[in-house]
């Protein structure tokens, strides 16, 4: 039988929902495609070999992150709630949700750093010489080069040979990039490890403040407001892309960079990491297990065809990665041709591509100040989408536990001003000299790699094995008007949970100490430090459902029986209404699945 519980609406006003169905997809688009497709993607690619990469890619997407993206969507337009609220479902295991706000919370925080260091490229684009393109400035060192072609040394013509400063060949090999020094001895003036702070950066002080107060007033007004800035914020960037791409391939070498890029080393795949960076990069490139897709799709109305909406987005997020990606190859492939050197070799692997790669691009073409401008502004555009969102799930979590009688007119921009001023609180330790050490420390531990993985495990088991991948089918054909392909409901209840915990465990057993740039290896107590943040949240969901198991009465039976009933809303009552009369005087299963079956229709 139905077991019905109160509403968890009372007193609470009407759920905001999108103006029209193209701001929600917008957002998801603002959201999901952001700097890990333009940034983290290539990156991956580079460091695992080029094309190898996209095979398991390709397949975990399918097999993946298109079940549990359309799942979290289909859940909070379900739900009508955001990332806490919405595991009424199956309040036993409400630990998910606290464990995806704290997760979000860790994202939130070191993700809008690179936005920082974006803006801060964006502002010193206004010079009329790129600073990154010379070696005349203050931070340079005697081995820096700014064109060399090490071609010239190797056939004997060493009169010929134009070298900055007092370099000859023979010390080529310590020669480096005006581009590099920019970033490392300018940008980041980066200290020798993780225990020397160093001296406060100012200047990327003041791009964080910035970022920030954007950040706080796209998000303060809610779905309304944020609807109408994702139409810009989401469709420029691709416009700079293909500029961009065009620029790329006309470039000498563009084309043995491409080749890198779409050519596979089949012995790659052999290798655990090059799968545990193709499943985390899209459950980290695709938003899952965040929270944030869950509360943009409770803004949807219910009946919105989210099915649909998840393949194209889908398609539009790895779309967008591959094309980046092309962008980015053409781009090393003629840096390789201009040092002489493999691609593999042509910058330092690590976060900074995005910083190097990039900024070469445009300080080649004509009136670079101007691509540099365009660039960055697209680089800012894109994580600020993605940020804000960020923080609009984060905020929709915080604000569905407070329903009712704690409602007053400003609490929402009260919510967000705290959330924002914490976390930039937090982001002062990543503005020192030894601040790139703690961002990576964030992004290896805290917010990708085994927390999604896990989250994302427990999703799957809570919906198809705890409330029903049938029931949970019949729930979307509620609001969709028909069933979706059974291949979801068989990823949800074996597929996808196996190809989740299969990573997560190779993550295990293959683990590997951080480094940064390959060289610095992070102490123990730094591993310690990245561990208690990666089971902040991971412990969430097992000492929250002991918690609630042990706190209720009666024998286990009857306690699991309890804690596992959904907790509907008024909305799920309305809708379920003809159901429910109907099978209060129906008896037989035949008779149920009939009426069911009817109102679907």
């Amino acid at each position: 039988p139905l077991v019905l519980h109160r509403s968890v609406n009372g007193g609470e006003p009407p759920r905001e929902t999108w103006t029209r169905q193209m701001d929600f997809m917008m957002s998801c688009v603002g959201f999901a495609v952001g700097l890990g497709n333009v940034w983290r993607f290539p990156y991956l690619c580079y460091k695992n070999g080029g094309g190898v990469f996209l095979i398991p890619y390709l397949l975990i997407v399918f097999v993946g992150g298109i079940p549990i993206f359309f799942l979290e969507i289909a859940l909070g337009q379900f739900m009508k709630a955001g990332s806490i609220n919405v595991w009424n479902i199956a309040p036993l295991f409400k630990g998910l949700g606290y464990s995806s706000m704290v997760i979000v919370f860790f994202c939130n925080t070191y993700y809008i750093m690179v936005l920082a260091w974006g803006f801060y490229y964006l502002i010193k684009s206004f010079n009329s010489t790129l600073p990154w393109s010379t070696c005349d400035n203050e931070w340079n060192t005697p081995n820096c080069i700014e064109i060399f072609r090490r071609q010239d040394c190797n056939n004997g013509s060493f009169a010929n040979v134009t070298i900055s400063g007092n370099l000859t060949c023979a010390e080529l090999a310590d020669a480096q990039s005006p581009i590099i020094e920019f970033w490392e001895r300018k940008v980041l003036n980066i200290s020798s490890g993780l225990g020397d702070t160093g001296d406060f950066n100012w200047e990327m002080a003041l791009c964080l403040i910035a970022v920030w107060v954007m950040v706080y007033f796209c998000v303060w007004k809610g779905v309304k407001s944020t609807g109408k800035i994702v139409y810009f914020t989401a469709t420029f960037p691709y416009v700079v892309l293909v500029i961009l791409l065009v620029r790329g391939v006309t470039l000498p070498g563009a084309y043995d960079g491409i080749m890198y890029f779409i050519k596979p080393d089949w012995s790659k795949l052999g290798e655990a990491q090059v799968w545990i960076d193709a499943g985390t990069q899209i459950f980290f490139s695709y938003a899952i297990g965040l929270g944030a897709l869950t509360a943009l799709g409770s803004y949807n109305r219910f009946n919105n065809d989210c099915y649909k909406d998840a393949f194209v987005l889908a398609l539009i997020n790895s779309g967008t990665s591959f094309f980046a990606g092309f962008v980015v190859f053409s781009i090393l492939g003629f840096m390789a041709a201009e040092q002489g050197v493999d691609i593999s070799q042509v910058a330092e692997s690590g976060p900074g591509l995005a910083f190097i790669a990039y900024p070469k691009a445009v300080s080649l073409m004509p009136v670079a100040p101007l691509w540099a401008a365009l660039f960055f502004f697209m680089l800012l555009l894109l994580g600020l989408d993605s940020q804000f969102v960020g923080v609009e799930g984060f905020v929709t979590g915080i604000l569905d536990l407070f329903p009712g009688k704690q409602h007053y007119r400003y609490k929402r921009e009260v919510s967000v001003a705290v959330c924002c001023s914490l976390c930039f609180i937090i982001d002062l330790s990543m503005v020192t000299q030894g601040g790139m050490y703690v961002f990576q420390l964030f992004d290896y531990y805290s917010a990708s790699g085994m927390t999604l993985l896990w989250q994302a495990f427990w999703e799957c088991i809570v919906v198809a094995w705890v409330y029903g991948a049938d029931r949970f089918m019949d729930d979307v054909a509620r609001m969709i008007g028909y069933r979706p392909f059974p291949w979801m409901k068989w990823c949800w209840s074996f597929i996808t949970p196996c190809v989740c915990m299969g990573i997560f465990l190779f993550h295990l057993v293959n683990y590997k100490p951080l480094t940064y740039n390959n060289v610095y290896v992070y102490p123990w107590w730094g591993e310690a430090i990245g561990w208690c943040m990666a089971l902040s949240s991971m412990l969430c969901i097992p000492v929250s459902l002991l918690y609630k198991l042990f706190r209720a009465k009666g024998s286990f039976k009857e306690r699991w029986a309890h804690l596992t009933t959904p907790v509907w809303g008024a909305h799920q009552l309305e809708y379920m209404a003809p159901d429910i009369k109907s099978l209060s005087s129906l008896s037989t299963a035949d008779d149920n699945k009939v009426i069911i079956f009817e109102s679907v229709m």
